[in-house]
């Protein structure tokens, strides 16, 4: 009898502590802890910069045809190889200079009715080129047009600082932030404290194209500006 009040006694108090602690987890949020939990505002904070593209990046080449895929391959070649001549003449590095389309197509008769009548091949071949100094941007289009470049599908401006910028739009931005919360907490009666949370939304903008267009004269070139944008969302505590 002595020995199972023994190993009885153990047991109850293990499920003493056990309800012990499982009242305690269900026990609700003491009232100063939820007054903090509540003492919160969170303001979204917004900053622009304007930013001026000082690089290119192009994309031109030469579409030739010919009545074989022989004979259209090295017309190809030959006006290609002059035009890249004349874009390395004018300045651009030759790790700036990268193929990016090189197409072999049949060409038919296209008032043939019936079984297509085939008339001969065109090759398309393009390069994309980086522009580091937009100022030098419209010579390099002339001198590419002038030796034979017959396609342009595209100019995308860059800002080459742009994180830079972008950083500088980001603090910007959190400070508006902190500006509205000190708005919202005056007329509330209260003081701006730490900050509890802060995340950023912001995105960078999509490159600027222009449409593809056939190059027979170098067109005139706006580079424009570029607005670069920061939006962050910020929780800061309330303090009286």
């Amino acid at each position: 009898m002595r020995k199972e009040k023994a190993m009885t006694m153990p047991i109850s108090r293990v499920l003493l502590a056990a309800c012990v602690i499982a009242a305690a987890a269900l026990a609700p949020v003491s009232a100063p802890a939820a007054e903090k939990l509540d003492k919160l505002v969170t303001v979204t904070g917004e900053a622009t910069i304007a930013a001026t593209p000082d690089a290119a990046v192009i994309r031109l080449g030469v579409s030739s045809q010919g009545k074989t895929a022989r004979a259209a391959s090295d017309a190809n070649a030959k006006e290609m190889t002059a035009v890249l001549a004349a874009i390395k003449e004018s300045g651009v590095a030759e790790r700036d200079i990268q193929t990016s389309r090189l197409s072999l197509q049949p060409q038919y008769d296209p008032k043939q009715t019936g079984a297509a009548r085939l008339v001969g091949f065109q090759v398309n071949n393009q390069v994309t080129i980086k522009i580091r100094d937009i100022g030098t941007l419209s010579a390099v289009l002339d001198r590419a047009i002038a030796a034979g470049a017959n396609e342009m599908s595209g100019i995308e401006f860059v800002v080459s600082e742009q994180a830079k910028l972008l950083d500088q739009a980001r603090a910007a931005a959190v400070a508006d932030a902190h500006r509205k919360a000190e708005l919202y907490a005056n007329a509330a009666g209260m003081k701006v404290g730490r900050v509890m949370a802060i995340s950023e939304e912001g995105s960078v903008p999509p490159p600027r194209l222009y449409q593809s267009m056939r190059a027979g004269v170098a067109p005139a070139i706006a580079p424009g500006e570029q607005t670069l944008r920061a939006v962050v969302t910020v929780s800061y505590e309330l303090t009286s």
